[in-house]
C-alpha cells in the first residue's frame, strides 16, 4: 500500500512539473503573438530556412549584399560594416515607404536577426526613431533555435495520443480532418510536413518547409492544445518525405492508444482517384516515382504497372498497387512500430466524404476521450 502510494505521490509530482514546463513554453510561445509584427531582418536565404511562425522577412541586406558582406569581412572589417551600413539604409528606408504603411502606427513590434545583433539594432534605431513601439529578441533567432530544440524534447511527451492506423487510402487524414470539425485537438503532420508520407507523398506546387522549420511549425502547433485532452494523429514513419519526426513524439505516439480503420477496397480506390488526380492524368510520371520499386516486387509485376498505364486503366492500376504493394508494405510497417496493432479498436467505415466521416469523428470522441 505504501509502496503505491508513493508511486502515485511521484507521478503527482512528475505532472505538476510537466504542467509547470507547458505553462512556460505556452508563456513563451504567447509572447510571439503578443506583437503586432514580427519582423525578421535576415537575408531571405537565411529567413527561408527557418523563422518565427508569422514573421515578416524585411532583410536589412539580401542575400548577394549579404554574401559581399560576409566575404569583405574577412579581410577589411571595418570598410565591411560601411558597406552593410549603406545597404542596410537603403533597404530600411525602402521597407519604411512600402512596407511599414500596411500596418497601423500604434503596432507593437518584434525584431530579430540571427543573434539579435547589428542588424536588429539598425532596425529597431529607424523604427524608434520614426517612434514605432519596438522591442529586439534577446538572442535573435539563435537563441529562439536552441528553445526549439529543448522545447521539442519536453513538450511533445506531455501529451497522450489517439493514433489512426489503416492501409493506404482508407482515408486517415480525411478522419483527422473530420475529427477537427468535431472540436477534437488534430495533429496533421502531413499538413506541417505539406507532404502525404509515402513516395508519391509530393504536393504538386507544393514545397516541403525544411527541417528546422518543419521543427518551428511543430512546436507552434502544439501551443493551441490542452494537455488535459487527447491529440489525434495519424500513425506516420520516423519521416515523412524529407522531415523527420522528434523521436519524443514518435515514442509517445508508439505508446498511445491505436484505433485500426478499415475500408474496402473500392472506396480506396476512389480517394486515390480524387486524392492523386495528378497522376490520375499522367499515370507514367506516378510509375517513374515508382520504379525503384521493380527490384521489390519483381518486373514481372512492374510491367502489369506498367500496361495499366499505357491503357489508362487507373483504377486497375490503383488497386493493383495497394493490394501488390502499398498494403504489404503498410503491414510490415505498422506491425514493427505498433506490435499489438491488432488487438486494437476497429472502425469500419463506408463513407469517406466529410458529410460521412462527421458522425463517425463525434462517436470516436465519445468512445476514445475519456
Amino acid at each position: 500500500m505504501q509502496t503505491t502510494m508513493g508511486v502515485i505521490i511521484w507521478r503527482l509530482r512528475l505532472f505538476a512539473v510537466c504542467l509547470k514546463v507547458y505553462k512556460i513554453f505556452l508563456h513563451k510561445m504567447r509572447d510571439f503573438k503578443a506583437y503586432d509584427l514580427v519582423i525578421d531582418a535576415r537575408s531571405p536565404r537565411e529567413y527561408e530556412d527557418d523563422h518565427v511562425p508569422g514573421a515578416v522577412n524585411m532583410p536589412v541586406v539580401n542575400n548577394e549584399e549579404y554574401a559581399e558582406v560576409g566575404t569583405l569581412h574577412r579581410t577589411d572589417k571595418m570598410g565591411a560594416y560601411r558597406i552593410g551600413v549603406q545597404y542596410s539604409l537603403r533597404n530600411i528606408a525602402r521597407h519604411l515607404a512600402i512596407d511599414l504603411p500596411k500596418y497601423d502606427e500604434r503596432i507593437r513590434i518584434l525584431v530579430y536577426c540571427f543573434r539579435g545583433g547589428k542588424r536588429s539594432k539598425l532596425w529597431a534605431d529607424a523604427l524608434e526613431t520614426v517612434g514605432y513601439n519596438v522591442e529586439v529578441l534577446k538572442g535573435g533567432w539563435k537563441s529562439y533555435r536552441r528553445s526549439v530544440n529543448d522545447r521539442l524534447a519536453t513538450i511533445p511527451p506531455l501529451f497522450r495520443y489517439n493514433v489512426l492506423s489503416g492501409s493506404t487510402g482508407c482515408g486517415k487524414t480525411r478522419l483527422l480532418y473530420a475529427l477537427h470539425a468535431a472540436g477534437a485537438q488534430v495533429l496533421d503532420l502531413e499538413d506541417i510536413a505539406s507532404h502525404r508520407g509515402s513516395v508519391l507523398g509530393t504536393l504538386p506546387g507544393k514545397q516541403q518547409p525544411s527541417q528546422k522549420y518543419f521543427d518551428s511549425l511543430l512546436l507552434e502547433r502544439f501551443s493551441d492544445f490542452d494537455p488535459g485532452r487527447p491529440v489525434w494523429v495519424e500513425a506516420e514513419s520516423k519521416k515523412i518525405g524529407n522531415v523527420q519526426l522528434p523521436i519524443t513524439l514518435l515514442e509517445k505516439m508508439r505508446a498511445g492508444l491505436t484505433i485500426r480503420i478499415e475500408v474496402d477496397l473500392q472506396q480506396r480506390v476512389l480517394l486515390w482517384r480524387q486524392d492523386y488526380r495528378h497522376f490520375e492524368d499522367d499515370p507514367h510520371a506516378m510509375l517513374d516515382r515508382l520504379k525503384y520499386l521493380r527490384p521489390l516486387v519483381g518486373g514481372e509485376e512492374f510491367k502489369v504497372w506498367e500496361d495499366l498505364a499505357t491503357r489508362h486503366q487507373m483504377p486497375e492500376l490503383f488497386a493493383r498497387l495497394m493490394t501488390h504493394h502499398y498494403d504489404p508494405a503498410y503491414r510490415r510497417s505498422v506491425l514493427h512500430n505498433y506490435p499489438a496493432i491488432d488487438a486494437s479498436p476497429l472502425i469500419t467505415v463506408d463513407d469517406l466524404s466529410p458529410a460521412g466521416l462527421l458522425p463517425v469523428a463525434r462517436s470516436m470522441r465519445t468512445l476514445y476521450e475519456g
